[in-house]
């Protein structure tokens, strides 16, 4: 986030935003994205809330980056209109706000060993018990889908994949 708020700050004149009006809808934009992610996770999660203060237990886990996404995008759209900034220029500047933040964020995926693909035996493959562990405790769910994958074998980091897919799209995009 704080690099893209670097970003953001460096890059809004050239977008024609006034960086005070950005830091607004930035600021509003948050707020909405940690609601949105956390709503969407329990909309969907088939869980629910045992009581109004297990929504804000967010360090147990369940934020969904698509609700963040939708938060971000409507309240965002809102504040651009009240503060009278151009909607697409903040949009513009926000998709590269928000590829360098997925692209850093997503190596919280290797420090939870999650987000990792089928086995593989390219270099890069990842293992570690974490992996291990987890994929044993799923075999009868994967079998059940059809889908094989040996727990002993290194798998694809495909958090790494999309790390790079979006650090290189601001690269081509900035």
């Amino acid at each position: 986030f704080l690099l893209a708020l670097v970003y953001g700050f460096r890059s809004a004149k050239r977008f024609g935003i006034d960086p005070d009006r950005m830091m607004d809808v930035v600021i509003c934009g948050l707020i909405a994205a940690v609601i949105g992610a956390r709503t969407y996770y329990l909309a969907f999660d088939g869980q629910g809330l045992a009581s109004f203060k297990d929504f804000f237990k967010i360090h147990d886990g369940g934020m969904a980056i698509y609700g963040g996404i939708i938060g971000a995008f409507v309240v965002g759209g809102i504040v651009c209109k009240i503060r009278k900034v151009n909607i697409l220029s903040m949009f513009d500047l926000a998709s590269l706000g928000f590829l360098i933040g997925q692209g850093v964020g997503r190596w919280g995926n290797f420090v939870n060993q999650e987000a990792f693909g089928s086995n593989t035996t390219l270099p890069w493959g990842m293992y570690s018990e974490g992996t291990y562990n987890y994929l044993l405790s799923v075999q009868a769910t994967l079998a059940a889908e059809g889908v094989t994958v040996d727990p002993t074998q290194p798998v694809h980091p495909t958090f790494l994949y999309e790390s790079i897919w979006c650090l290189v799209g601001v690269v081509l995009l900035a």
